[in-house]
């Protein structure tokens, strides 16, 4: 039976598994927001700005492993939200973005808001499909979900000229299609093993591939089978315990050079899961590029990532988790001459203990992650933005396998904010404890109020040191004592957040942090805590100070 293409478009995505779009609305795409009117079992998540919409989606599909959905009108909607397409590319994070168009008469006459998208995004989205029959959008929508979720998962859009969505359509919805996920051969697992009865010092790069119920506990199950150190990609800290054994350190920006130096040491890699981009190998050197110091297994789904960059002993383009399951099914004879080695990466990983610093003005953010640390949920979602803010989660958190954590592995700020609200609109029984820096705060803090909206109790912890830190550090280096452009001046956030709906604390001393804490843990609702401290400190590990001092300003 005909209906029109915005009512079947609803019903592809309700076959497609879309429980949710997250969207600003626009006339481009009227009829589809008709058609949801009636969906009463997809959620429409009206936001403020077409980069929280793409955000969300996006933080939405790292939490379920499906294609998240955004909607976004023509034009300047569409070109809003490709920050977070270029995110989901960067983060292998599958993203369904539907575009609305002008209609068909005017395309390529200059239209109002007319964007050609197959040119805009070709860089950045797998594939884009602007669909001018009515007929092919059931066939269009099975398509762009099979690509975003296969190989490396990624962005598409999907592009609806506003008067094909009222056309009638009698073309059947597409059931989806599957993504081929191969394991390895006999063959590959025996080439693997070999090179492992080799190896007295091998580890394990686990990256976010393995991002899966199933694929954490093979990871967990191989490791301990053949006592193999397991070292974590960026922002994967959440698939491995980092408390077990066989921690051996995450691979992000600004590890210590002594976990370096200690993983430099292994006589073989096992990439499994990971693309072995720049900051996972710190810097094309763990391994070396292009030729490794060390035999090189790479398993990842996509073909395409096998020996782009790298020489491989073993490289396979299957499912890592397989692999995985394969090693814990055979024989260990080598594990327990394993034990230093694990031993040693273990203690490379956990590093000095953290001292917090006593600074002239406001609180060493370190000291309200302790905090968190100690009282927040052991299942809680964990978001955290881009900036030097983050080391101090990244080093005193500690995953213990039930914790999730959202991050933005393409370095984006704005992330957290829309994410905080998809994390707690997809897991409501879970807390969402958010962290941000200033500068990252006002990119997507309107975001707040989509929270305030839904009186969804959302924790965001603000670090207020008033600098873009991560370029302040990376120009107080290069340029020593020369500040411009990186000075931040800022509104009274908890007052902010107040004039939203929400509730605004202040730590603005050490003394104040365990009583803030607990207050906004115990609120129901959203919460903004902006935390006071002194741009003196940069990062868990770097001061101005001791910048200038390096080099001899």
């Amino acid at each position: 039976m005909a209906s029109t293409a915005a009512a079947r478009l609803v019903e592809a995505l309700r076959a497609h598994g879309v429980d949710r779009v997250f969207c600003v609305p626009g006339e481009s795409y009227l009829a589809l927001l008709d058609a949801l009117h009636d969906a009463d079992d997809i959620d429409v998540v009206v936001t403020r700005h077409e980069s929280g919409a793409g955000f969300m989606a996006l933080a939405d599909a790292k939490l379920t492993g499906r294609p998240g959905v955004a909607a976004v009108s023509r034009g300047p909607g569409a070109t809003n939200a490709s920050i977070a397409v270029h995110l989901a590319e960067q983060d292998a994070a599958p993203l369904v973005l539907l575009v609305g168009q002008v209609a068909r008469h005017e395309r390529g006459r200059g239209a109002f808001q007319e964007v050609d998208y197959g040119k805009t995004f070709s860089d950045m989205a797998k594939g884009v499909w602007e669909v001018h029959d009515a007929e092919r959008l059931p066939e269009v929508v099975a398509r762009a979900f099979h690509v975003a979720m296969s190989g490396t998962p990624g962005p598409v859009l999907i592009v609806l000229p506003e008067d094909m969505l009222e056309d009638a359509c009698a073309a059947d919805v597409v059931p989806p299609l599957p993504v081929a996920a191969g394991g390895p051969s006999q063959e590959d697992v025996a080439r693997v093993a070999a090179l492992l009865e080799k190896a007295e010092r091998p580890l394990i790069v686990a990256g976010g591939a393995l991002d899966s119920e199933r694929g954490r506990a093979a990871l967990a199950r191989a490791a301990a089978h053949h006592g193999i150190p397991v070292a974590l990609s960026f922002k994967r800290q959440d698939i491995f315990d980092n408390a077990s054994p066989l921690y051996a350190g995450y691979l992000g920006f600004k590890i210590p050079k002594p976990l370096v130096e200690t993983l430099s040491q292994a006589d073989l890699i096992l990439a499994i899961g990971t693309r072995l981009t720049d900051t996972a190998t710190q810097g094309y050197t763990l391994p070396t590029a292009p030729v490794p110091r060390q035999p090189l297994v790479h398993v990842y789904p996509d073909a395409g990532q096998i020996g782009r960059v790298f020489r491989t002993d073993v490289g396979l383009a299957a499912d890592p988790a397989a692999l995985l399951e394969a090693l814990a099914s055979l024989n260990a004879t080598r594990a327990g001459d394993r034990t230093a080695w694990a031993e040693k990466t273990h203690a490379a990983a956990l590093g000095a203990a953290f001292a917090p610093r006593d600074l002239p003005r406001g609180v060493d953010f370190g000291r309200v992650v302790q905090a968190l640390r100690a009282r927040a949920d052991r299942d809680a979602t964990i978001i955290t933005d881009s900036g030097n803010f983050s080391s101090w989660v990244h080093k005193l958190w500690g995953w213990d396998g039930t914790t999730r954590a959202i991050g933005s592995v393409g370095g984006a700020m704005g992330l957290a904010m829309p994410g905080a609200v998809a994390a707690a609109l997809r897991d409501p029984g879970r807390q969402a404890l958010t962290f941000i820096g200033d500068g990252g705060a006002l990119m997507t803090g309107n975001e707040l109020a989509t929270a305030c909206a839904r009186n969804l109790p959302v924790k965001v912890f603000i670090l207020n040191n008033g600098t873009y830190g991560t370029i302040r550090l990376h120009q107080e280096k290069a340029y020593p004592g020369r500040v411009v452009g990186t000075d931040l001046v800022n509104p009274d956030f908890a007052a902010w957040a107040r004039a939203f709906g929400a509730d605004g604390l202040t730590v603005a001393a050490p003394s104040d942090v365990e009583g803030v804490v607990a207050q906004a843990l115990a609120a129901k609702g959203p919460v903004v805590v902006d935390v006071r401290s002194d741009a003196e400190l940069l990062s868990a590990f770097a001061t101005v100070s001791g910048l200038r001092a390096a080099a001899g300003a």
